[in-house]
């Protein structure tokens, strides 16, 4: 297994594995945006969206790669207001199917905590949930709960969810 940062200016070729994990996802139930028959070519387009925006330092998006190809991806988002040169979101954090329940999705948080100390950001914030398995992994983390929002985000299947807001500090 390797975790690295996703190269926008050579990594083109791993946006198609990046778009399957995502549509794996979402018709899996994930709530990362999407809505239940989100399509591969949608999927693609949104992340060759993500990549443009990776080559103008707007996120930084963090990849897992084993013998099968992308194992699961975590992206920085950069706060976008001047006064906040600090901060950063983590989102869009997924793990393929074929990989789950082998430490990806943890690895993946300390590999994106750790760019974030080395790009200043110290103060991040994430939300996702509330009960989730995301949100067990973010409270194993040492992330801190800050509340939650009652029917905050529909489902891939147009139900309503509460979500659970939260944020670590880091050195």
């Amino acid at each position: 297994m390797m975790i690295r940062a996703l190269d926008p200016a050579a990594d083109a070729a791993l946006l198609p594995g990046l778009a399957a994990i995502m549509v794996e996802a979402v018709a899996g139930g994930a709530s990362i945006g999407f809505m239940a028959g989100f399509s591969q070519a949608e999927s693609l387009a949104w992340w060759q969206g993500r990549l443009a925006a990776a080559a103008q330092g707007e996120v930084l998006i963090v990849i897992a790669l084993d013998d099968g190809g992308v194992a699961g991806t975590v992206s920085l988002v950069h706060a976008a207001m001047p006064n906040q040169p600090h901060r950063a979101d983590i989102a869009k954090m997924m793990v393929a199917k074929r990989t789950r329940g082998r430490g990806i999705g943890a690895a993946l948080l300390t590999a994106v905590e750790a760019l974030a100390v080395a790009q200043g950001r110290t103060t991040l914030v994430l939300d996702t949930i509330s009960g989730s398995a995301a949100a067990r992994l973010y409270e194993r983390a040492g992330w801190e709960k800050v509340g939650d929002i009652p029917a905050y985000a529909l489902m891939p299947d147009g139900e309503m969810a509460p979500t659970t807001l939260y944020t670590k500090r880091l050195a």
